[in-house]
């Protein structure tokens, strides 16, 4: 029997796929993984997946046709799928969710979708053949982005998805970005030398007589190696030519203009290696070599290894062993971090050795690269290493041999906000185990959950406890800000001891990393008289003050305001910002190291793609003397020179109302400390300033003592029942009126109390309570490890199903965070 209708999966919040009948002439067009434009509601199309196949259609429905197939194969694999309905299910949300952030955009065309033609293509020099293509062109050329639907309208051509996806092919359209900085490719000049080698005399008698013009082109003649016959000349960068002559850019204007040699522009790939790659792996210590043999011993009968390596102990030595014997197996590997900054210090050191075979792909990259890098991977199986942030998980993997998840630890895996809230490093392991790959987690501070699995033997354990060439970690000095602030020794956010710390690094030519957790200017502004302090009027938060826009922000919602002359409640002008954020220290910094080169790394400083490179390749190089920075300077970043590390106001990390906040704190302590004294540790320190010296957290820190401190914890997480004792659900549920939702919020934990007792907390409101202007209420829902989450889940949906009786329900918002 023909298969006539098709379950497809669309990029909406709602559970279950739509069935859609398949026109005949699309019958032998259409296989489970491939993308079809499908018509939903009234005027809209939407792009999406074949899940399945049916020959009977759901009755009580009306069925729609298919319009159109996108592809000619399947552009999401079969292993993908199953990734895709796992996370669906285990942290409780739609399978089209998990699509809408697994996808690109450039491969989810949508009605809404904004369409722009391409600047950088060349139309008079390829041309377009098709009549409607070239419409379109023109038609984007002359009214800028529009959507499908006004394409459609505006040019009077109906079912134009089909041919807006050709165009996207060809690079001739391209989906417009406005929240991500859209791709531009790096280009740098280049000179071409107009002559040959027997024309280099009748050169120089050109030039004769203008000494400048002389200089650049013998240097240019050197740098283009085209004075000697056996080589083929090569094009020059232009600054090294300026800076090898000593020359400014009018003296090569001005051979220009004598027809000598031209400037062209050549575009570069920013992570193409364009060496040669040595292939030569590094050198394992004897320490290495043994981790190395029982990670490989540990896989023979575990699928998961945890490597618990102290920091600068040598860890990217070698994952560089395990993933050269994966790629000679014609393998894949995935190789997760935490954050986006630490993929240009990896992707170097990587490509030295295994050269273009590493790909970096994470979510600051435009959707034209990460739709290339899609395809790519679809369109060959060649062994490589996938480089990259939480969504290089969904990539169309072939042959996963192994999944390298680096700073296992890091709270950064977690996707908060939209849905799926997965985190990574747990969706990694069940990838690698779909594959029947080997998984290896990496870290100086291991989470409490991963470690306890570890000692339990669910995971194998592998340790390296001594600093690469046998360097000491650094000792840690405690600062007790409430005694220095009596005793007046404070400047500032600084106190003077660590002020002269500073110095004394720099004046050796050393370099110093400030951690401060909270960016902006100031994180408070306040009136002096009657304590008015200003709040979003979204959020139930206190603004932020940005000094270099003036500004107080929302971090939020992102709402901006200005910061008023006078007090809005008492009218005086005694409005004062309080506090110190990276931005302040940063000018604080200055003021006090007028000779001193200070940046900046956090979210303001970040916020386009090269951000992350500029700065740590400006810092690695010496560029800068000071960094500041928020948690971005804690991720496995490697600096050789870096002497001085001081943590500034550590207790807003510590003093969180959360039962991770001093796991979270503790790991970010050993981490950002970890990053003094890595190739030198004479004189190294790290400096904690605080007003609790006496918090049990700081004599874990200052012996680095991570067993003393997991232990500590998992005594403490046994006795009030945290994980991994037991699996949390928080259920989050929202509206415009706060006391529609009191009301619903409590109806609703009233009757989860009903069928699971005490395991059921709250409604309770968390720290910000209102966000976009929408009211939040939270329940816990705490259940012993050995029960099943399984049946969990399905009493949750139940329930919800059950709530939608509530008129409330249809105004509200309700979703789940699970192992938040």
């Amino acid at each position: 029997m023909p298969l006539e209708f098709a379950e497809v999966i669309l990029p909406i919040p709602i559970e279950k796929a739509f069935t859609y009948s398949i026109p005949h002439d699309l019958a032998s067009m259409v296989n489970i993984g491939h993308r079809v434009i499908v018509p939903f509601g009234r005027r809209k199309f939407l792009t999406g997946v074949v899940r399945s196949f049916a020959t009977k259609a759901p009755e009580g429905f009306e069925i729609k046709e298919i319009a159109t197939v996108l592809d000619n194969h399947p552009i999401v694999r079969y292993p993908q799928m199953n990734l895709w309905e796992w996370v669906a299910d285990y942290y409780m949300c739609s399978i089209g969710e998990v699509y809408k952030a697994a996808l690109p955009s450039g491969l989810k065309i949508e009605s809404e979708t904004f369409i722009e033609a391409n600047p950088d293509y060349e139309f008079d020099e390829l041309g377009i053949d098709d009549e409607r293509e070239c419409l379109i062109y023109q038609l984007l050329n002359h009214e800028g982005h529009l959507t499908i639907d006004e394409i459609e309208n505006k040019s009077g051509l109906k079912r134009v998805a089909q041919t807006i996806n050709s165009m996207l092919e060809k690079g001739i359209v391209i989906i417009s970005e406005k929240i991500i900085e859209r791709y531009r490719a790096i280009k740098e000049s280049y000179v071409r030398p107009l002559f040959t080698h027997d024309e280099i005399n009748q050169a120089f008698t050109i030039v004769k007589s203008a000494r400048k013009q002389e200089t650049l082109l013998m240097a240019l003649i050197e740098l283009s190696g085209i004075n000697r016959r056996s080589e083929t000349p090569k094009d020059v960068k232009k600054d090294a030519l300026l800076e090898r002559a000593g020359v400014t850019a009018p003296i090569l204007n001005a051979i220009v203009k004598k027809g000598l040699v031209e400037i062209y522009k050549k575009e570069i790939n920013r992570f193409k290696f364009d060496g040669a790659p040595t292939g030569q792996l590094p050198v394992l210590t004897e320490e290495q070599r043994r981790a190395l043999d029982e990670i490989t011993s540990s896989w023979q009968d575990k699928q998961t290894v945890l490597l618990h390596g102290i920091t600068s102990s040598g860890k990217t030595e070698i994952y560089s062993h395990l993933i050269d014997v994966t790629l000679k197996k014609g393998d894949q590997v995935l190789y997760l971090v935490p954050e986006i900054a630490l993929t240009t210090q990896l992707t170097q050191r990587l490509q030295k050795i295994f050269g273009n075979n590493v790909v970096v792909y994470h979510s600051k990259f435009s959707d034209n690269e990460r739709v290339d890098i899609w395809k790519s991977m679809l369109e060959n199986n060649k062994p490589m290493v996938i480089l990259g942030a939480r969504s290089s998980l969904f990539l169309p993997f072939s042959k996963l041999g192994l999944v390298i998840v680096d700073e296992e630890h890091e709270p950064s895996y977690k996707q908060a906000d939209p849905a799926p809230r997965y985190n990574a490093r747990d969706v990694a392991l069940v990838l690698a185990s779909m594959h029947g790959a080997k998984a290896l987690l990496g870290t100086a501070t291991p989470s409490i959950e991963t470690y306890y699995k570890a000692l339990n033997g669910k995971f194998g354990l592998v340790k390296l406890m001594n600093r690469y060439g046998n360097l000491p970690l650094p000792p840690v000095k405690i600062v007790d800000m409430a005694k220095a602030s009596k005793k007046r020794e404070t400047n500032g956010a600084l106190s003077i001891n660590t002020i002269k710390s500073i110095n004394i690094a720099t004046e050796a030519g050393k370099q110093v990393i400030l951690f401060r957790n909270r960016r902006g200017y100031a994180p408070l502004a306040r009136c002096k008289q009657c304590a008015w302090i200003p709040k979003c009027k979204n959020c139930d938060v206190s603004l932020t003050y940005h000094n270099y826009s003036r500004q107080l922000v929302c971090h939020y919602c992102g709402a901006t305001y200005p910061l008023p002359d006078l007090c809005p409640q008492c009218g005086l002008p005694s409005v004062e910002v309080l506090g110190y954020g990276t931005e302040r220290i940063e000018n604080e910094i200055e003021s006090i190291f007028p000779t001193r080169k200070v940046i900046r790394m956090d979210l303001d400083t970040t916020r386009n793609k090269d951000g992350y490179e500029r700065l740590i390749d400006e810092f690695s190089q010496k560029k800068a003397d000071i960094l500041v920075g928020t948690q971005m300077v804690t991720k496995g970043l490697n600096f050789k020179d870096v002497q001085v590390v001081a943590i500034l106001n550590a207790d807003e990390l510590i003093h969180i109302p959360e039962f991770k906040a001093s796991e979270r704190a503790f790991n970010m302590f050993e981490q950002v400390s970890g990053r003094a004294g890595r190739a030198d540790s004479d004189n190294s320190e790290v400096i904690v300033q605080t007003w609790t010296p006496d918090h049990p957290i700081f004599n874990h820190l200052i012996n680095h003592d991570y067993e003393g401190f997991y232990q500590s914890q998992i005594l403490e997480r046994k006795q009030f029942a945290y994980p991994p004792f037991t699996h949390i659900i928080y259920i989050y549920l929202k509206h415009r009126d706060s006391r529609v939702l009191q009301t619903f919020s409590n109806t609703y934990a009233n009757r989860l109390r009903q069928l699971l007792g005490t395991r059921v907390s709250g409604p309770d409101q968390p720290k910000v309570a209102r966000v976009k202007s929408l009211y939040i209420q939270k329940i816990m829902v705490k259940i012993e490890a050995n029960a099943s989450i399984k049946k969990l889940r399905e009493l949750l949906r139940n329930v919800y199903k059950e709530m939608a009786a509530d008129p409330a329900m249809k105004t509200s918002t309700v979703y789940y965070d699970v192992d938040p």
